[in-house]
């Protein structure tokens, strides 16, 4: 079992910057790739961006590429989303989910690939 929690949302205006945070607990045994994905109202889960274990390999929805940044701390067991140039289309609730993984390279970008999900953290920009 892998236990998440996301921190970091907030209220932020247009153009602006956040960090969220994503902090993994439970079988430490587990190699695994992290994604992170967001909901806005009356729409579906979309992916955002995914790392490996490795963090060498990365990947981003057109939607964010550039201007969203995933990456790693594996010793705090900890995965970040640098968010950037913010718009307002980026309002969501914004979950980190995590699948354990044979491979140090892999990545997932779909969520029915992803067994573990936080609770989700929201991310509300304003114009």
């Amino acid at each position: 079992q892998v236990h998440l929690v996301e921190s970091g949302g907030g209220l932020v205006q247009a153009g602006g910057s956040l960090r969220l945070s994503c902090a993994a607990s439970g079988r430490s045994s587990y190699s695994v790739a992290m994604g992170w994905f967001r909901q806005a109202p009356g729409k579906e889960r979309e992916f955002v961006a995914t790392i490996s274990w490795s963090g060498g390999n990365t990947y981003y929805a057109d939607s964010v590429k550039d201007r969203f940044t995933i990456s790693r701390d594996k010793a705090k067991n900890t995965v970040y989303l640098q968010m950037n140039s913010l718009k307002p289309e980026d309002t969501a609730i914004y979950y980190c989910a995590a699948e354990p993984v044979s491979t140090i390279a892999t990545i997932f970008h779909r969520v029915s690939e992803y067994r573990y999900w936080g609770q989700g953290t929201q991310v509300t920009v304003s114009s």
